[in-house]
């Protein structure tokens, strides 16, 4: 690098050594691990008839230089490229590939502007550091970030080890299960709010990359944790210098591409060299091969504008997302329940409340209510039944009648709740399930929300994200509202206190009006044929 540091790289080639088209993988996962299986990638990329060039990114695993997540892939990936295009193999284009942190790098490069990168694919990512990756609305993604700062922000190595998420205050965790450790990483991260200058202008450089400058394939999940920053990210590059060469893929999948099952599971392919074949020759790949054959090699057929997957039913193509067709749907509150009440709360309905009704929880964060999932990163290995959290005295439920016909999801999904609170701010955490005849509720999306200066009613806006689902005939929608789901998201304290640094709480009562003209509503986004 510019800097003398260097960085451990492994260079893939095609059995013809002529100048070819280079595609550029910068991870920190490792570049020659099974975790993140580069060698069976790049194989099949040589065979088309590339280069592949997969490197470490400074200060993991091989590499030189601090371990320090962000601040470095600007300069890093266009020095990168400056060395790809200077060899021998390398015909000057250059395609980047890959998920999370490595389709953040691709973002780095292009904001370095390096004319070399002609066409990328970010999978399962987003430019929105701040608001998506560490905060969603406000509230920090605790079981997110600690998770990723203790495995892969602690050391140049990769650690496994289970977290304790009963340590006090929030962050002493790291050092808890890392035996003293620290992530410098983590530590610089969590006294930042969302908004703060460095997460939109010091890890870029001060250049943010302007999305649509060169031809991109936005590949994510429904079911991932960056699947709001990811779709932002597309809607701007429609509005970028090349909006006809940006193309979106949506799956019913999560972070690691893992796939919706009809019970709740899904097979870990990471498991099976059988099945991490047939998951990289039909999942993995096969969109990025046409995207790069278009764009590193002059072909004819570009991938579908937007191909999106209907979980639980299958894969349908659009000119747009949401589709042109789908239209948001309002459903309201009501019958005022109790906390606690369960799969008997209350009912959503096609009108609001007549009478004067409102809903209300006390939210104790020392018994917080738990995210049933047990890896956010992977919520679809085993999606978990959240009936055993909706009997709760803290979290208040609404379930709509059996669907006559079949209810196809396609875009967001918004709670705007009229609330008020015994504190200055709190949380609002609103769960959307599909329940099933026999009772079973699993999860389709989920948002948090900090409020803030809620000592009187105010309107909260709780963006769930958006989906692609089809809600069978004779299953119902519920909504289930709380002010807390740890260790997803950081516990608010009830004080005044940073939720990383309080050890003190108070409980705190939380409020929801359900009648009159500004009343709580869900609402979602369905195509018409399917409205309920």
């Amino acid at each position: 690098m510019r800097d003398g540091i260097r960085l451990a790289t492994d260079i893939y080639l095609p059995v013809a050594v002529t100048p070819v088209a280079a595609v550029l993988v910068r991870l920190p996962y490792d570049k020659s691990g099974e975790f993140s299986f580069m060698s069976p990638v790049a194989q099949r990329l040589t065979d088309r008839g590339y280069a592949v060039v997969v490197q470490d990114v400074r200060g993991k695993v091989r590499s030189e230089g601090e371990t320090f997540a962000f601040v470095h892939e600007v300069a890093d990936g266009a020095d990168t490229l400056d060395w790809i295009v200077a060899q021998p193999w390398s015909n000057g284009r250059v395609g980047m590939f890959g998920d999370s942190y490595y389709g953040f790098t691709q973002w780095a490069a292009l904001a370095s502007g390096h004319p070399a990168l002609q066409a990328m694919v970010p999978r399962m990512t987003t430019t929105e550091v701040g608001t998506d990756w560490m905060y969603n609305q406000g509230v920090f993604c605790s079981g997110t970030m600690i998770e990723w700062a203790v495995h892969t922000w602690a050391e140049a190595s990769l650690l496994d080890h289970k977290v304790d998420w009963s340590v006090r205050p929030l962050a002493d965790v790291v050092p808890a299960t890392l035996d003293g450790r620290r992530s410098a990483s983590l530590d610089s991260w969590w006294p930042r709010p969302p908004n703060d200058p460095f997460w939109t202008r010091d890890i870029f450089n001060g250049r943010p990359p302007r999305p649509g400058r060169i031809p991109t394939l936005h590949v994510g999940g429904f079911y991932d944790v960056f699947s709001r920053g990811q779709l932002r990210d597309h809607a701007r590059s429609l509005r970028g210098a090349l909006p006809s060469d940006q193309y979106l893929e949506m799956g019913a999948t999560d972070h690691f591409d893992d796939r919706l099952g009809a019970d709740g599971r899904a097979p870990d392919y990471l498991q099976s060299a059988a099945l991490l074949d047939t998951f990289l020759d039909e999942q993995y790949l096969p969109a990025a091969l046409t995207f790069f054959e278009r764009y590193l090699r002059d072909g004819t057929q570009p991938p579908a504008r937007v191909r999106w997957e209907l979980g639980r039913s299958g894969w349908q193509e659009s000119a747009t997302w949401p589709p042109a067709a789908a239209a948001p749907v309002t459903l309201y509150l009501g019958d005022a329940p109790s906390a606690g009440r369960g799969p008997q709360g209350g009912a959503l309905l096609t009108s609001p409340e007549r009478f004067p009704a409102e809903v209300s929880w006390v939210h104790d964060p020392s018994r917080p209510v738990p995210s049933l999932v047990e890896d956010p990163w992977r919520p679809l290995l085993r999606l978990p039944d959240e009936r055993e959290i909706q009997v709760r005295d803290d979290v208040v439920t609404f379930t709509g009648e059996p669907q006559r016909s079949a209810l196809d999801l396609a875009g967001p999904v918004r709670v705007i709740a009229t609330s008020w609170a015994t504190a200055r701010s709190t949380h609002l955490v609103a769960r959307l399930s599909d329940v099933a005849p026999t009772g079973e509720a699993r999860m389709i999306v989920e948002g948090a929300c900090l409020v803030t200066d809620i000592a009187d009613p105010r309107v909260v806006d709780v963006d769930l994200g958006d989906t692609g689902y089809q809600v069978h005939a004779g299953h119902r929608l519920r909504l289930s509202l709380s002010s807390s789901s740890y260790p997803r998201w950081a516990i608010h304290p009830g004080t005044d206190d940073h939720p990383f640094r309080a050890i003190a709480t108070r409980a705190v009562t939380h409020r929801l009006r359900l009648s009159g003209t500004d009343a709580t509503r869900l609402v979602i986004t369905a195509l018409p044929a399917t409205h309920p």
